[in-house]
């Protein structure tokens, strides 16, 4: 299998369908699956049409992390390996993070390790009830990667976040959700069709809206309350003098279904 055959991507109608697709390695991270992530997000946080990203894991698991086999493989030269593995993995993280496009993880199976960390790093997540999670690093005597140690804190409080750090607790579906980490649990056989349901709301959604609020929520994890009130004035200007904006507003006064553009 080609690197580029590791990430699928396809945008129809608005929705970009990203897969992770090695099922025969529980979509386990190696360099060739990091770098077709990376180039994927980059495609979907530069291509306009996207307006809405649906992330998830071919056959019976999301992700099980890191590719162990394929790191036991590389010998003395892990450590320089694992820099070009790390490199892209935070690329994708990065564009995923970044981008103005709603993301959203549909989990079936384990989410462990590298897989842990880009659930954390979505904006939405949807789990099979038959899910499950688990930090896995120190389990293996490594460390976080893929920005968990950044987002987990801020998910589900510090006090949870070391306990699966270094407990290596792993959650079910019902458990992640009652901690913060995931949005809803919907019983294993409806999770593509939910998933597809809650991509298409936000597809046909005021994307701009979503962008901006997006942008807000990740810049006040990082400034004083002061600035962020300030943001929050400008891009609430912004957006009621956008074309969504306007069309929202005439929507609701005139009680009809908004027709939003995302401009």
């Amino acid at each position: 299998m080609t690197p580029t055959e590791t990430v699928r991507c396809e945008i129809q109608g608005g929705i970009a369908r990203v897969t992770l697709n090695r099922p025969e390695a529980r979509n386990g991270i190696n360099h060739g699956l990091a770098q077709a992530l990376a180039v994927t997000a980059r495609r979907c946080e530069t291509d306009s049409s996207v307006r809405v990203v649906l992330l998830t894991g071919a056959g019976e698991n999301f992700s099980a992390g890191g590719d162990l086999k394929d790191f036991v493989a590389q010998g003395d030269a892990l450590p320089a390996h694992l820099r070009e593995v790390t490199a892209a993995f935070h690329a994708a993280i990065a564009s995923f993070t970044h981008m103005r496009a709603p993301v959203i993880a549909a989990v079936q199976g384990a989410a462990a390790g590298g897989g842990f960390s880009i659930v954390c790093a979505c904006d939405m997540v949807i789990a099979a009830d038959t899910a499950s999670f688990v930090f896995a690093y120190s389990r293996i005597g490594l460390v976080p990667d893929g920005g968990c140690s950044y987002s987990l804190p801020r998910l589900i409080g510090m006090r949870r976040a070391m306990e699966l750090a270094l407990l290596n607790r792993r959650l079910s579906a019902a458990e992640a959700q009652a901690w913060g980490l995931v949005t809803e649990v919907v019983p294993a056989a409806q999770l593509v069709a939910r998933s597809e349901a809650i991509a298409r709301l936000l597809a046909d959604g005021p994307t701009a809206s979503f962008a901006a609020a997006k942008r807000l929520f990740h810049e006040g994890w990082r400034r004083d309350i002061s600035p962020q009130l300030e943001a929050e004035s400008r891009a609430m200007v912004e957006a009621a003098g956008s074309a969504d904006g306007r069309e929202g507003v005439a929507a609701f006064l005139e009680k009809r279904a908004p027709r939003f553009t995302g401009k």
